[in-house]
């Protein structure tokens, strides 16, 4: 049987359409592996790419694409509202089909060995592959940003998993692990205050006493003039959609402030959704068994 894994790289660019698309290219007409998706974002100047495939041709599809970014990005001229420590930020593997969580994770650290060798980027495992509890969270590994990575890198706790302790010099670093998928969630709000949305979004996180599985942050949405809650629910099953929309919405009244939209980033498993159909629209005894494009793939 073949083995399905998910990967969702992260690439500091998300403004120049030639380094994106030359970073993509990487990734179609490729055996054995599947671009499903990718967007860009000007304000958090970031791109979001979603690819499936067999393991060993996800391998060199991965080290091709960071090869490319790596040429293509340099972080000491990057600007943008999302967090970023490298040019490649974060390579989650997700497993799909075949493919057990423990394999993920193999297939996380022989990625991370390969890019130290080949390219002599840092890497950092997280998630289910961090070698250290205080490593698991992805904010906690990115705290200091580029900026402040090589001093970070100096502190024995900090020091990557695979290669020396000082960053590339226009690469940064790399993080990569095995999860579970998320959903990237978004909710904008009718207000320019950068300050309320990340009040609303220190409400709504986990750390700040929020929803469980859910990371949150505020964003400037420059273009709009608008800004943004910024959201990954980690465990879409336990931390849902509505419930996150809701409280966003909810904090959001305090202010004064409205939501006036959201979007989900990259790919979302359709229960997510099926889940927030039923919220809103009071469905009772509701099944994914009901909805017809499931029941013709069966």
């Amino acid at each position: 049987m073949n083995k399905i894994i998910e990967c969702v790289p992260n690439f500091s660019e998300g403004r120049d359409l030639k380094k994106i698309e030359q970073i993509v290219d990487v990734f179609r007409a490729k055996e054995g592996v599947k671009l499903l998706d990718y967007s860009a974002d000007k304000d958090h100047n970031r791109m979001v790419v979603t690819v499936v495939g067999e393991p060993e041709a996800m391998h060199k599809a991965l080290l091709e694409a960071i090869g490319v970014a790596i040429k293509l990005i340099d972080l000491r001229q990057h600007q943008g509202q999302h967090p970023r420590m490298g040019a490649v930020d974060v390579v989650p593997f997700i497993p799909i089909k075949n493919v057990s969580m423990d394999e993920a994770i193999t297939l996380s650290k022989d990625l991370a060995r390969a890019v130290w060798e080949q390219f002599s980027l840092p890497v950092f495992l997280y998630e289910k592959s961090a070698s250290a509890p205080h490593r698991e969270n992805l904010a906690a590994i990115r705290k200091g940003e580029f900026e402040g990575l090589k001093e970070k890198m100096q502190q024995p706790e900090w020091q990557p998993d695979f290669g020396t302790n000082a960053p590339h010099q226009s690469a940064g670093a790399v993080v990569t692990g095995a999860r579970m998928p998320l959903v990237a969630y978004n909710v904008n709000l009718n207000t320019d205050k950068l300050e309320i949305a990340d009040a609303i979004a220190k409400k709504v996180r986990f750390i700040g006493g929020g929803l469980r599985f859910c990371k949150a942050m505020g964003v400037e949405l420059k273009e709009r003039n608008i800004v943004q809650v910024s959201m990954n629910l980690t465990d879409y099953s336990k931390t849902a959609i509505y419930r996150a929309h809701e409280m966003v919405r909810m904090e959001a009244r305090r202010y004064g402030v409205s939501v006036v939209g959201a979007e989900v980033i990259g790919l979302v498993p359709m229960q997510a959704l099926v889940d927030s159909a039923v919220f809103y629209l009071g469905i009772e005894n509701f099944s994914a068994n009901q909805i017809l494009e499931n029941r013709l793939m069966e």
